[in-house]
């Protein structure tokens, strides 16, 4: 690690946020010395972020622990494009009515996780819709437009991903990186915003915006890229197979989201401990030290932990409450995903499928095959078999050791 001397790049340094810092030295000076307004963008192409937007919203959460203030960036001009950075297809567009609403769904979220206020370090939510709308074409070009090289926006890597594959990237796609450079410089002169955090494929963007600053404005600007984030068995973080972690309970129930940390590889406790929660790093190389079933009570730590920032301690406790009688009990925990039946019930397969247990019936036929698949704890045979408990009655489907649900007659 190296010796920084601002408690803000030491706490990321020793929680494993940083992979590439611009003039670190300047930075760290900068950080010890006065307030640093940082900023993250966030497109709101959804209600909810999932899990693999977590590792940026805990870094603006570290910036206010530092003592330095966090600006939430959210792309209600940007996302009327999309970024192409790393897709492999253009995003579809989405109007301004569907922007707002999602962009007023996410904040509940942030407001989880930052104080908000007129301090000097506290929390601001912006939209770039504010400076975006408003600028005229050529006016644009002239002015920000020239300072950008046609032949260096093809060389960054989110760029050549897409035309190496010989996937089409559209103008307006194309624009994106200039203007996400243009949200920096205008942050700088708006809010005094010296520095953008962001993932390593957003490295092209933030050096784009750091360059703008200082030809157009002579303004010095920093920009910190934590490593992309996947799991030790490399599967994308926030992707399973039922589909994306949302981080909004209306979007994901919370004994799933409890579940997906719970039932992470151990290989990850300690590394999500230290990126996702605030407990101590001399507890968490504790935790990680855990040997055979005992790092199971690890991985209950690092799911309530989560749970309780993300959805309330709550909701935390009913998990863990479920889980318990679920899995040591044998019973039917209250808060496990419930699938209500049509009259005259559902196939076996069909109950996995509906629940996002399994990808497709065919998956499912595969699973009831592998003898993976229980009904109330007996193994089941056949997976067109009908489950139709009686009107008012239970049943629990079980897919493994891990995955369960309550069927509702």
């Amino acid at each position: 690690m190296t010796e920084y001397k601002s408690s803000l790049l030491r706490l990321l340094d020793e929680r494993g946020y940083i992979h590439q810092v611009t003039d670190a030295d300047a930075l760290d000076a900068l950080a010890d010395k006065q307030i640093v307004p940082g900023y993250i963008g966030f497109d709101p192409t959804a209600p909810s972020l999932h899990v693999g937007g977590m590792v940026q919203i805990m870094l603006l959460r570290r910036l206010q622990q530092a003592g330095h203030k966090p600006i939430v960036l959210m792309g209600g001009g940007t996302g009327k494009i999309g970024d192409p950075s790393f897709k492999d297809e253009a995003r579809s567009l989405l109007d301004e009515e569907r922007i707002k609403a999602n962009v007023a769904s996410i904040r509940t979220i942030f407001e989880r996780f930052l104080t908000f206020g007129d301090g000097p370090t506290d929390a601001v939510m912006v939209d770039n819709a504010d400076w975006l709308d408003a600028l005229e074409y050529i006016p644009f070009l002239r002015e920000v437009g020239r300072h950008f090289s046609v032949n260096r926006m093809l060389s960054f890597d989110s760029v050549k991903t897409r035309l190496d594959r010989e996937q089409s990237l559209s103008f307006l796609e194309f624009n994106y990186m200039i203007l996400q450079a243009y949200d920096f410089r205008e942050l700088a002169k708006r809010m005094g915003c010296v520095l953008q955090l962001g993932g390593s494929d957003q490295w092209g963007n933030i050096v784009n915006g750091i360059e703008l600053a200082r030809r157009m404005d002579g303004t010095e600007v920093y920009g910190v890229t934590t490593p992309l984030l996947a799991t030790a068995d490399g599967t994308k973080m926030g992707k399973t197979v039922a589909g994306a972690v949302w981080l909004n309970e209306d979007m994901l129930p919370n004994y799933d989201f409890w579940q997906y940390w719970r039932n992470c590889d151990d290989r990850d406790v300690g590394r999500f401990l230290r990126l996702f929660t605030d407990v101590p790093l001399e507890e968490i190389a504790e935790l990680e030290a855990l040997e055979g079933a005992a790092i199971n009570d690890a991985k209950i730590r690092l799911a309530n932990e989560v749970t309780s920032l993300v959805r309330g301690p709550e909701a935390a406790q009913a998990a863990e409450a479920t889980a318990r009688e679920t899995f040591a009990g044998g019973g039917l925990g209250a808060d496990l995903p419930t699938l209500d039946l049509p009259a005259g019930g559902i196939s076996v397969m069909a109950a996995l499928t509906e629940l996002g247990f399994t990808k497709s019936n065919g998956e499912a036929k595969r699973k009831v095959a592998e003898g993976a698949v229980k009904l109330d704890d007996a193994a089941m045979t056949d997976p067109a078999a009908m489950i139709a408990p009686d009107a008012g009655t239970t049943a629990k489907l079980s897919l493994g050791k891990k995955k369960h649900a309550i069927l509702k007659g």
